[in-house]
C-alpha cells in the first residue's frame, strides 16, 4: 500500500471540512509533556510541526527533563490506591499543572508555543477490552472501564495563553477500548520505514511496543503493552540497592542469573504478556521483590533484566508477517541498561539499537509523541486505532481542551 492508498478518513476528518481554525496553520511549535508510570520525572519536548494531519513532519527543537521531587511521593501514594483527601488530590493536580508550566518555560527558552499537549499522571487505569478478544475477532460492546490521568491544565493555559489538550485516553476507554498504547500513530509519523518492519519498544514503567510494517499505512500499525519493566527494575533498585534505579545496569552487570528466581519472574511477566490488555495500577509485580530477599542484590538485578528482556524479545519474535520484526529500536529509561537491551536482542533474534539513530532521542520519544498527538488532535484526526486499543471503528477524535481567553490566544 502506498501513501496514495491510505484511507482519506485518516488524512482529513469530514467533520472538520469547511471549518476555520487550527488546521489552517501548517507550521506550529508544540510542547509535548509526559510523566510516566515510573513517576520519577517530567519530560518536555518542544517540537516543530510542519503540515497537518498524517502528512505532518515533526522535528525536535528542544528537550527538558526534571525530577518531580516531593510531588512524586504524593502521586505514588495516589497511584497505589492510598486514601487521600479531596484537598490533597486537588493540591496534587494543581501542583502538577504548575510544575508543567515551569518545566515548559525552561524548555521553551523564550519561544512561544502554539499548542501544549499534556498526558497527565496516570494514577488509575482499568480498561475492560482485551487485545486477545480483539485479535480473535470477538464482537464486543462498550463496557465499563476507567482511567485517570491526574492534571489541572488551567495553570498551563494561563501561563502561555495557548490551547492545552489533555486527557487523551478517556474517550477511547469510554467507548470500550483499552486507551493504550496511545503513541503508535505518533511512532508511525516519526519512525516508519519504506523497506524494513520496525518495532519501537518503550522501556518505561511498563514495556510496550509499536510494530510498524514496512511501507504500509496506519491501518497496519500494531501496538500493545507487554509486561512490567522499570516498575520492577526500579522497585528492586530501591529495595535492594538503596538507589532510585540501577544506573547503566551496573549492578545487573555484576550479577549472575539465579535460575529458580528467573523462572518465578518469567512466569509472572508472561502472565501479563498473555493477558492481552493495557497495564496499569496493580500490575507493578511488587511480589517479585519479596520473592528475592534471600538472593544477593546484583544477582536479583541481573535475573530481573534477563526475565524482562526475555519476555519482551520473545513477544516480538512471535509476530507473524507482515509484522515480523526486522529491527528493534529502544526508548525509555530502560534503553540505558545494556544488560536489559542485550537480553531483548537475544530473545528477539533481531538487532536492537537506541532510538537516537532515527533522530528521536531515547529520553525524548514519549514527550515528542505527545507533541505529535496534540497536533493530530488539533487537526481533528483520531489518535487511537481500533487495531491497537480495540476501540470500535470509527475511532474517536480524542482530547479535552483548556483554552485561554480569546483575546490572549
Amino acid at each position: 500500500m502506498s501513501e496514495a492508498d491510505w484511507p482519506l478518513s485518516y488524512e482529513r476528518d469530514p467533520r472538520s471540512a469547511g471549518q476555520d481554525g487550527p488546521r489552517a496553520k501548517r507550521d506550529r511549535m508544540v510542547a509535548g509533556c509526559m510523566t510516566g508510570t515510573s513517576i520519577d520525572a517530567l519530560d518536555v519536548a518542544v517540537v516543530r510541526i510542519s503540515g497537518t494531519g498524517l502528512a505532518m513532519r515533526a522535528e525536535l527543537a528542544a528537550f527538558h527533563s526534571e525530577p518531580l521531587g516531593e510531588l512524586a511521593g504524593v502521586l505514588r501514594r495516589l497511584a497505589s490506591g492510598e486514601a487521600l483527601t479531596a484537598s490533597e488530590i486537588a493540591d496534587a493536580a494543581w501542583a502538577l499543572g504548575e510544575r508543567h508550566a515551569d518545566a515548559i518555560t525552561r524548555a521553551l527558552a523564550a519561544r512561544h508555543p502554539d499548542l501544549v499537549c499534556v498526558h497527565g499522571q496516570t494514577v488509575m487505569h482499568a480498561p475492560t477490552a482485551t487485545r486477545t478478544a480483539l485479535e480473535s475477532g470477538a464482537t464486543r460492546t462498550p463496557a465499563r472501564g476507567r482511567t485517570w490521568q491526574l492534571l489541572q491544565p488551567a495553570p498551563i493555559a494561563a501561563r502561555f495563553s495557548c490551547p492545552v489538550v489533555f486527557d487523551l485516553r478517556a474517550l477511547d476507554v469510554a467507548l470500550g477500548g483499552q486507551g493504550a498504547p496511545i503513541t503508535p500513530i505518533a511512532d508511525w509519523i516519526l519512525c516508519r520505514s519504506p523497506d524494513r518492519t520496525r518495532a519501537i519498544v518503550n522501556l518505561g514503567g511498563f514495556a510496550n511496543a509499536t510494530i510498524l510494517p514496512a511501507d504500509l499505512g496506519p491501518d497496519a500499525i500494531r501496538g500493545f503493552d507487554i509486561c512490567a519493566c522499570n516498575q520492577l527494575l526500579d522497585a528492586i533498585a530501591r529495595a535492594r540497592l538503596g538507589a532510585a534505579f540501577d544506573r547503566d545496569g551496573r549492578a545487573a552487570a555484576a550479577g549472575i542469573v539465579h535460575a529458580d528466581l528467573l523462572d518465578s519472574f518469567t512466569r509472572l511477566l508472561e502472565q501479563q504478556a498473555r493477558a492481552g490488555r493495557s497495564l496499569g495500577s496493580g500490575d507493578e509485580l511488587a511480589e517479585c521483590v519479596l520473592l528475592s530477599t534471600h538472593i544477593s542484590a546484583p544477582d536479583v538485578a541481573r535475573t530481573a533484566c534477563e526475565a524482562v528482556g526475555g519476555v519482551i524479545g520473545r513477544v516480538l519474535a512471535s509476530r507473524p508477517p507482515p509484522h515480523r520484526v526486522q529491527e528493534v529500536y529502544l526508548a525509555g529509561g530502560g534503553a540505558f541498561n545494556p544488560v536489559l537491551a542485550a537480553a531483548i536482542a537475544r530473545a528477539a533474534g533481531a538487532p536492537c539499537q537506541p532510538l537516537d539513530v532515527l533522530g528521536v532521542p531515547v529520553q525524548a520519544r514519549e514527550a515528542m509523541c505527545f507533541a505529535v498527538l496534540g497536533a493530530l488532535c488539533q487537526d481533528r484526526v483520531p489518535i487511537t486505532l481500533s487495531s491497537v486499543t480495540g476501540v470500535p471503528s470509527p475511532s474517536p477524535v480524542s482530547g479535552a481542551w483548556c483554552f485561554p481567553p480569546a483575546s490572549r490566544a
